[in-house]
């Protein structure tokens, strides 16, 4: 199994950004697989749609949040073999030219250790801030992609989309991994599953220790992304599985640990992300944190 851990950015931590790169060279010292940034613009005061489309609240653990990109490129330039990912990048917030030129550059720092995710996040207020329409951001977010990949693979690169364009221009710096890094994709819904299985490179889902753990629910839902894969014409096998773990307060490292072998044992995942940003305060726990958890997973 592979285990990966999200780097400082939100709740206590995010005011700790100096010791991000301690962290991820630390973090990978230790036996990490890999590193991940999150995505929050904002967190509304009064929002219309609460934490992961529920409800109208949202955890003031995300209240703080650092700046993922910059994140990256600290971890990129610290470390030599961790991948570096995003769980996920609400894509339709960015302007598709400077999100591939930033991911571009992230990916040539760490010699092509990318592992860009995507998806379209549950803020309208986040929407309204960057001047983008909530209601169209399925849409949007394949125009984004279709983008990207042409500024990633064309020189010169042009795209013209309903919804966004990009003009004729110069585009000779590509990123290290040809023809672009893998795309993945965060999906709970069957629409979201269906645009898995045409256009990416891998599946995000993910998982709360101990208060959401859905194995059934992974399973058919990985189910159904195999079998519309293939109606697609693609290789089921071909699109990889990353499961992010969020860890609940007092949930405590094996409690962690033995939800990650379960879930491997029952599922075939293999490649896991821990986040502790509600376990632990500061940096120097959260390091601590998964350098535990690396032994006890290096323990079977």
């Amino acid at each position: 199994m592979r285990i990966g851990f999200a780097l400082p950015q939100f709740h206590h931590q995010a005011f700790e950004v100096a010791r991000v790169a301690d962290f991820a060279r630390e973090t990978e010292r230790a036996g990490a697989a890999s590193l991940w940034v999150g995505d929050r613009n904002l967190a509304a005061v009064t929002p219309r749609v609460g934490y992961g489309g529920q409800g109208t609240t949202i955890p003031p653990e995300l209240n703080p949040a650092a700046d993922p990109f910059v994140l990256l490129g600290v971890a990129a330039a610290v470390t030599e073999r961790v991948q570096l990912g995003s769980h996920v990048l609400i894509a339709p917030l960015y302007p598709a030219v400077q999100l591939a030129r930033a991911l571009t550059t992230i990916d040539l720092i760490s010699h092509g250790r990318l592992l860009p995710g995507f998806g379209i996040g549950w803020s309208p207020e986040e929407y309204e801030a960057a001047g983008q329409d909530f209601a169209r951001r399925g849409a949007l977010l394949d125009e984004v992609l279709d983008a990207l990949r042409t500024v990633w693979t064309e020189d010169p690169a042009e795209y013209s989309g309903a919804l966004l364009s990009v003009p004729r221009h110069h585009a000779p710096l590509k990123p290290a991994r040809r023809p672009h890094p893998p795309v993945y994709l965060g999906a709970l819904s069957d629409r979201a599953l269906r645009r898995v299985a045409r256009r990416a490179d891998g599946w995000l889902p993910l998982c709360v220790v101990p208060d959401y753990v859905d194995i059934p629910g992974l399973v058919t839902q990985r189910a159904s992304l195999d079998r519309w894969a293939r109606e697609a014409g693609r290789n089921p096998a071909d699109i990889d599985t990353v499961l992010r773990v969020n860890v609940s307060k007092g949930a405590g490292v094996r409690s962690v640990a033995n939800a990650i072998r379960l879930i491997h044992d029952k599922t075939g995942i293999d490649h896991f992300m821990v986040d502790t940003m509600y376990e632990v305060d500061t940096v120097e726990q959260s390091f601590l944190y998964a350098r535990e958890l690396l032994t006890l997973m290096g323990a079977e």
